[in-house]
């Protein structure tokens, strides 16, 4: 038999197999049981993740914003904010009203406004806003709500309030906007297309299957086992996210859906493929099941452990948020392995050769064709121009890797037709898009408030600085405004107001903001105010900490996630040259990918960056799938090499594993592709290096660059051990291309 010999498995794996075939009906039966008892005991649902979860622990932002609110006896920023906009220009009778609403809800008189406490509103008049690109058109009334309220709450007191008192044909109403709106239709978004992306999911990675083995059964199998696996991950995740602080982020749900039916689907191709070839062999079903089970099970272990592990090498980041990342798709991987390694060959045993139906099956006719490219594989010349040319074409990728930035945007991300991005165009047309989120400058030092031309003199520097739209400063409104807003009583600290010329929260306002605070220490020397210690807070300083650390928790958790599967993968092949190799070539494959995200979609769609965690997840994932194809397609190749030598196994083994391989990659790369049906930016992106990686990985590394540089090593791959491949063969390509 070609896929499985018992000199090629361990007696653990043999009698793993026995039971799982021999109690097959019992398996079936019992997971209906597990997945009946968690619908009836495990939570369906999480409640959702706060902007707290983003933010760096000890940010100096949300300390400096803290500090602000005590000092002064109330906040000056706020989140969520209400547009008014008429590009003919805004009634002086309905600009008067923003000022009167909010003197209404200060004296108490504007009737039940629920948690809000204060509105300010600012018009982009020449004496308050003077770096506006437009007078008089423009009116924001920002919105501010008791400690405690949830952002649900806040943004439906903002809307109630806009129905109730923003109703005037003239106030020109667009809507509410700011960080807190933003994220909040990204939630509404995002679940709202969840049922649609898991149909399409299924649909699609369900229909591969159908095509790769020419059946309507084997499909049902694969469906059986991703859907169970799907169902028990969500829950017992959503069960461990009750012990997560923040909560699992929101991002994760699709992430989980496209991790967990990809893999599935995966392992289920491995498993229906071993079972048709020794069916193939003239075993019977049962024997045929036994033999799939033994060796594509502890394939199937290894690659499991190593996602999962590769997973939960995050919990070594810093960041709350990417913390969270680690245990959920941990258990979301763990989940989909313990069904597919007990449910998938406990059907096999009981369908048999009806998993093929309507087809049957019978000897692969393009079997002698991929014998006869492997073959030609291993010739050395053949293997140097092959493996060559994929390393300079994916190292050629991987050089735009470096150029790619990172930003932390919510209404940027949202489509055009959202209210909040609507509301944030109408806001950023009217003064600039860093009103939407403006950036605190808190100065504190003796009596750094009691010289305003001081003040003032600091806010023409800060105006003059790039990437700087415009700044209030105590000069822009009247004294009894400034003293207690801008200016403390006691003169001991004041506070102003930037607004940045890009998205607040994109990657050039990010990079402009860095800049200023680098440039603080000799601005407040030249405007005389060198003693005054300062803090910048707001969400573009977050963001700015945010993206920082994120780039030095990606650096932890790369080489975290490197030396889980450089382990794994030494205990499985017992060797120490292939796995850095193969570890090497995921590496090249990842870099290749970040590269292509760049040139598509920084310079081709003229996007500022991507998301600060999209480079974060594809780099976990994609090596540790990387190593999921490694251990299925080099586990063949090595356990083949203990009775032969290096380029016969791989002559022999990578033609057998190659189609299942490429079938594999490409469910998984349409399983991640399918998250671009969530209309929202950082999902597009998720979905194009994620398919793209996958793709690279299945078709170019594994089929390609691993078995070239393996043909090119022979034996010595296998240092320190020594494998029959170390004696060098005759170099030269069979003329029969048959086995």
């Amino acid at each position: 038999m070609r896929s499985w010999r018992k000199s090629e498995a361990g007696g653990l794996a043999r009698l793993f197999a026995w039971l799982v075939v021999t109690f097959r009906w019992f398996l079936v039966a019992g997971w209906a049981v597990v997945l009946v008892a968690a619908a009836l005991w495990l939570p369906a649902s999480t409640s959702n993740a706060d902007l707290g979860g983003f933010a760096p622990p000890n940010s100096r932002a949300i300390a400096t914003e803290t500090t602000s609110a005590k000092a002064f006896g109330f906040p000056i920023l706020s989140r969520t904010l209400l547009v008014q906009r008429d590009e003919d220009g805004l009634s002086q009778a309905a600009q008067q009203r923003a000022v009167e609403r909010a003197v209404a809800v200060a004296k108490h008189t504007a009737g039940d406004v629920g948690p809000i406490v204060a509105v300010v509103p600012i018009g982009n008049a020449e004496a308050v806003f003077p770096s506006s690109s437009e007078r008089d058109t423009t009116a924001l009334s920002y919105v501010f709500t008791k400690p405690g309220t949830t952002f649900g709450d806040e943004v439906a007191a903002a809307k109630r309030f806009a129905r109730e008192h923003v109703n005037q044909p003239d106030d020109h109403y667009v809507g509410v906007t700011g960080t807190v709106p933003a994220q909040l239709a990204q939630s509404d978004i995002l679940y709202g297309h969840l049922l649609l992306l898991e149909c399409a999911t299924l649909v699609v990675v369900i229909g591969i299957v159908a095509l790769k083995f020419r059946s309507i059964v084997a499909p049902l199998v694969a469906l059986v086992t991703a859907a169970a696996s799907y169902f028990l991950a969500v829950r017992v995740t959503n069960y461990a996210g009750g012990f997560i602080e923040g909560g699992a982020p929101e991002e994760l749900k699709p992430l989980v859906l496209a991790l967990v039916l990809g893999i599935v689907t995966d392992y289920a191709i491995f498993y229906l493929s071993s079972m048709r070839t020794g069916l193939e062999d003239g075993l019977d079903k049962v024997e045929a099941a036994k033999a799939s089970a033994t060796q594509t099970g502890r394939i199937v272990l290894v690659a499991g452990i190593a996602v999962a592990a590769g997973s939960a090498a995050m919990l070594v980041a810093k960041s709350g948020f990417f913390r969270a990342f680690g245990p959920v798709l941990s258990l979301s991987v763990l989940s989909a392995v313990v069904v597919s390694l007990t449910l998938i060959p406990a059907l096999m045993a009981i369908f048999g050769r009806a998993l093929f139906w309507p087809s049957r099956p019978s000897r692969n006719t393009t079997l002698p064709l991929a014998r006869a490219a492997a073959r030609l594989l291993t010739v050395r010349v053949v293997a140097l121009v092959l493996g060559g040319a994929c390393v300079l074409g994916l190292a050629t990728l991987a050089t735009d890797a470096g150029r790619l930035h990172l930003g932390v945007s919510f209404a940027a991300s949202l489509p055009s037709d959202s209210a909040p991005q609507r509301a944030a165009q109408a806001a950023a047309s009217g003064f600039a898009p860093g009103i939407v989120a403006p950036t605190e400058l808190l100065l504190q030092g003796s009596k750094v408030g009691g010289d305003r031309d001081k003040l003032t003199r600091l806010g023409k520097e800060l105006a003059e600085q790039k990437g700087i739209a415009g700044v209030l400063s105590p000069e822009a409104l009247p004294d009894e405004v400034v003293a207690g807003a801008l200016v403390t009583k006691n003169g001991d600290a004041a506070r102003l107001i930037v607004v940045l010329d890009h998205d607040p929260l994109g990657p050039t306002a990010i990079r402009d903001l860095n800049r200023v605070s680098a440039a603080m220490p000799d601005l407040l020397q030249r405007a005389g105010l060198g003693d005054a210690r300062y803090g910048l807070a707001g969400d573009t300083a977050v963001a700015s900490e945010l993206v920082a650390a994120t780039n030095a928790d990606l650096q932890r958790i790369a080489v975290a996630v490197l030396l889980v599967n450089l382990v794994l993968l030494m205990v499985f092949l017992r060797a120490f040259v292939a796995p850095v190799l193969l570890l090497a070539c995921s590496v090249l494959a990842l870099a290749a990918s970040l590269g292509c995200l760049t040139l598509v979609f920084q310079d081709r769609l003229g996007h500022e960056g991507v998301a600060f965690y999209v480079p974060f997840a594809a780099s976990v994932l994609l090596l540790s799938l990387g190593s999921d194809y490694n251990i299925y397609g080099v586990g063949h190749v090595w356990t083949r090499a203990k009775q032969t030598t290096m380029r016969k196994a791989i002559a022999e083994r990578v033609p057998e594993t190659s189609g299942a391989i490429t079938a594999a990659g490409i469910t998984l790369a349409a399983s991640f592709g399918m998250l671009a049906l969530v209309p929202l930016r950082q999902f597009r992106e998720l979905a194009f290096v994620m398919g793209l990686g996958v793709l690279i990985d299945a078709l170019v590394v594994r089929a390609v660059l691993v078995p070239a540089l393996l043909a090119l090593l022979g034996g010595f791959s296998a240092w320190p051990r020594k494998l029959r491949g170390a004696e060098v063969d005759r170099e030269e390509v069979p003329a029969s291309t048959t086995a």
